[in-house]
């Protein structure tokens, strides 16, 4: 499992729930450390005992915080970098729906060794479409499913996103894009703000 996952989830809780909480975390898994390097490789199951932990002291479904995880890479402010990335996926939401197939390989530019689930978005009608994503990051789908509504907020879209589950490293979600311009999106300029 990538560092970068981990510490994706030991950020959320530190940002949204607060250092003690994470202390409780971390002592509950008995790794002896108190937190996770980015870029080093942990265990397989290392996520799994974290999030179980977590679960259990947040007192919440694994799902519900793997959606959460999803919502605070692309919206809490000292991962702007992550969100402003994403938005290079096009000028409208369903353009970003459709450059989703080629985010693991965008990922891989930035970071070589992080394997991101395989994604392939199929548009059932005008505005229906499906998201399989394929890989070795258990619940992965959640935190997709998080990232999407946040981003669809960004963009100024109204979408309904549904996990339909999966198995075997295979998750699925529904996405139906209720309207287009639906609100006014976050404003966003292929230049960085500067001072």
């Amino acid at each position: 499992m990538h560092g970068l996952a981990l510490r994706a989830l030991q950020l959320f809780i530190v940002d949204c729930h607060g250092a003690a909480k994470w202390s409780k975390v971390i002592k509950r898994t008995g790794y002896g450390f108190d937190e996770f390097e980015g870029m080093m490789e942990y265990p397989v199951g290392t996520a799994e005992t974290t999030l179980q932990a977590a679960s259990s002291v947040l007192r919440r479904p694994a799902e519900e915080i793997l959606e959460d995880v999803g919502t605070y890479i692309v919206s809490h402010p000292n991962t702007e970098a992550l969100r402003r990335l994403l938005r290079f996926g096009g000028d409208t939401f369903e353009d970003f729906l459709h450059s989703l197939d080629d985010l693991p390989d965008r990922a891989r530019l930035a970071v070589t060794d992080l394997d991101l689930p395989t994604m392939e978005l199929r548009q059932h009608m005008a505005h229906a479409f499906s998201l399989t994503c394929r890989g070795n990051i258990p619940g992965f789908g959640y935190v997709l499913m998080g990232i999407l509504r946040t981003m669809a907020d960004d963009y100024g879209a109204l979408a309904f996103v549904e996990h339909r589950g999966g198995g075997q490293g295979t998750e699925t979600l529904n996405i139906t894009l209720l309207e287009t311009t639906f609100a006014e999106g976050r404003d966003f300029s292929l230049g960085a703000q500067v001072g």
